[in-house]
């Protein structure tokens, strides 16, 4: 058994860090949908980092899921999750039924436009409505100072983002640096359905999206980096290229088709059997080492 305190009410959390913040303490949130591994307890390293106590959410949000989606699938282990946040530093786990974050006769839905289009908002139309009331709800119940989001979700961080500043949620986000098994491919709890032979093609993702930063740091065209991409991705072997797109790190805009001149981010979706890798890398202005 976790000695991690675990509340599932927004009643017992906001007791909790009212409490906390009586005693002059302030308050991170690290949303998950639990299945945990090294990526999500980064983000608890790094919320003791920006706050006093460090706050862990575990809800898998069935309206982030389209009906042909994992949603019954997805991984759940509440017992091993606990464990691990216990062991990371984390202060206290908010796990909610699906009741308490959607109550009968719950109505309301938030669309952010902009950074949602394209990419994961192309090929997952509601996925970003889903994610944006969720968080929403979760950073108003835990009135958290600051929220830690990895940066593997690149898209999706910079929704958060946008929801935040427009709707007045004075609730800091901070990007968690994405972590990596030693060969490079990003930690996610979906990797957990690759087989042997995929996940040895996997890492050449990564591959990937380094040769195409170096690529534009050498002044090759954002037209040419795309095409070059994609193609390289299907001839390591992955069954389809959802998107391989340079794009502004801010506001998202596509990027080209010329050689870029201020800093981008190359974000790419790729399948192998059942399961969408994605995954991102920073470019700094030409001259500077990408990230």
């Amino acid at each position: 058994m976790s000695s991690l305190p675990i509340v599932r009410t927004k009643t017992e959390l906001r007791a909790r860090v009212d409490e906390w913040r009586a005693g002059g303490a302030s308050v991170a949130l690290a949303p998950t949908m639990g299945a945990l591994h090294a990526g999500h307890l980064s983000l608890i390293g790094l919320a003791k980092t920006q706050a006093d106590r460090a706050v862990a959410s575990l809800f898998v949000n069935p309206t982030q899921f389209a009906p042909s989606e994992d949603f019954d699938a997805y991984p759940r282990d509440e017992a091993n999750d606990a464990a691990l946040l216990g062991a990371a530093g984390c202060d206290l786990l908010y796990a909610p039924a699906v009741e308490e974050i959607y109550p009968s006769g719950f109505a309301t839905s938030i669309t952010v436009d902009g950074v949602s289009r394209g990419m994961e908002g192309a090929a997952r139309p509601t996925h970003f409505s889903g994610v944006a009331t969720v968080v929403a709800k979760l950073l108003i119940q835990c009135t958290a100072d600051v929220a830690i989001f990895g940066e593997k979700d690149y898209q999706q961080l910079q929704v958060i983002r946008q929801l935040v500043g427009d709707l007045d949620i004075p609730t800091r986000i901070v990007g968690a640096p994405i972590i990596r098994a030693e060969d490079g491919l990003a930690l996610s709890s979906r990797n957990a359905y690759l087989t042997e032979a995929e996940r040895a093609i996997a890492p050449q993702l990564h591959r990937t999206l380094c040769a195409a930063a170096r690529s534009l740091l050498n002044g090759a065209s954002v037209a040419a980096v795309e095409a070059e991409g994609s193609a390289a991705l299907l001839a390591a072997g992955f069954a389809a290229v959802d998107y391989f797109e340079v794009r502004d790190p801010d506001d998202l805009t596509r990027k080209g088709p010329d050689s870029i001149e201020t800093p981008a981010r190359i974000l790419a979706t790729a399948r192998l059997g059942r399961t969408r890798l994605l995954d991102n890398i920073g470019v700094r202005l030409p001259g500077a080492e990408f990230a």
